[in-house]
């Protein structure tokens, strides 16, 4: 989880939150993550994720399987109507340029992607492998255990504020995404929060799954990653990644459909 250097408290006071909408979840301060530096391909010796739910990095629903190929969805994200009131910085000190854009169907934008180490201690997610490595994450498991970044594909929202309220559009810890990068599309859930003025962000295991380096320290992707959630779905458990790329491919095919 990342935040932007020396205006925490400044970000927390702007934070707006509906009295109709739930509080948001909150895992633990948001802290800035190293801006991505990979190329975008996997190197030689990136290891696989293992336990349930891992994504091996030549997983083929990662290349559209069912028939939504990432050209389409490329597509079909190609113009945005706005929704955001302001656009968001990709990594601390960088211009703030990507806005949040929407359908009825879904919402979208376009970004980086810094690799998310949060959650339970694994491998290759931990305090050594990670400098800003926390044990927890804003959405918790159906056994209330936090996420394991290592194993499950998730994206990370900006937490509300007056720029944007995710919450306001239909998306929530479990909401199906589909986040694309060159050829591949990776569906995730929802599964954690970031700094309110901050965007592109996803679990080592998303990374891996596009072919991204996910190592949270000199992985990630610098541009060029689209990440699509679809507004009103919702994954339960939300540790059922089988179910995430179920649902997400009838998603992805009615977001193409209502073009």
């Amino acid at each position: 989880m990342r935040v932007p250097s020396l205006i925490l408290a400044a970000a927390g006071a702007a934070l707006i939150a509906p009295a109709a909408l739930p509080a948001p979840a909150t895992a633990v301060p948001p802290r800035e993550r190293p801006a991505a530096r990979g190329g975008g391909g996997v190197t030689a010796d990136d290891r696989p994720a293992r336990g349930e739910g891992g994504v091996a990095a030549d997983d083929r629903s990662a290349q559209g399987e069912g028939g939504v190929t990432a050209d389409d969805l490329l597509a079909r994200t190609g113009t945005c109507a706005e929704l955001s009131r302001g656009r968001y910085r990709t990594d601390a000190g960088s211009p703030a340029t990507v806005p949040v854009c929407g359908t009825d169907d879904a919402v979208f934008w376009k970004a980086d992607l810094d690799v998310d180490c949060d959650g339970r201690p694994t491998t290759h997610c931990n305090s050594g492998t990670d400098p800003v490595f926390a044990p927890t994450t804003a959405f918790q498991q159906s056994d209330g255990l936090h996420l394991n970044a290592e194993t499950l594909p998730y994206v990370v929202v900006p937490e509300p504020s007056s720029r944007w309220d995710y919450r306001a559009h239909g998306i929530r810890g479990g909401s199906v995404a589909a986040v694309v990068h060159g050829d591949r599309v990776q569906y995730a859930v929802v599964g954690d929060t970031g700094p309110s003025d901050l965007i592109g962000e996803a679990s080592y295991a998303t990374a891996q799954g596009l072919g991204i380096d996910p190592d949270p320290l000199t992985g990630g992707a610098p541009s060029d990653v689209t990440y699509i959630v679809f507004r009103n779905s919702l994954i339960t458990p939300i540790e059922d990644h089988e179910e995430a790329v179920a649902t997400g491919e009838r998603l992805a095919k009615q977001f193409l459909a209502n073009d």
